[in-house]
């Protein structure tokens, strides 16, 4: 379960701007809620069961409509590595 971060910080009677940024900006990195986000950032969802069925069914009848096609001879046979590098 994930936690909720957050982070205020008021700004005193006498205090700049600046300065209210900078302890914003070390209260986040205290939280480390930056380092999270990031390792997050490009990691992808397991699909689940239902999608990997769907695309395996789709995929099984694609190669059953490609295999139909070839005994037909309305294709040529379907290679595996269509470009080689020379």
């Amino acid at each position: 379960m994930q936690s909720m971060v957050n982070i205020e910080v008021v700004k005193g009677s006498s205090e700049n701007n600046l300065s209210v940024l900078r302890r914003f900006t070390k209260r986040v990195q205290a939280a480390g809620v930056l380092p999270r986000v990031r390792s997050k950032r490009y990691t992808e969802r397991t699909p689940s069961p239902n999608t990997r069925h769907a695309k395996t069914v789709a995929f099984l009848k694609k190669k059953e409509i490609t295999a139909e096609l070839m005994k037909l001879g309305k294709i040529a046979e379907v290679t595996k590595f269509t470009r080689r590098r020379r």
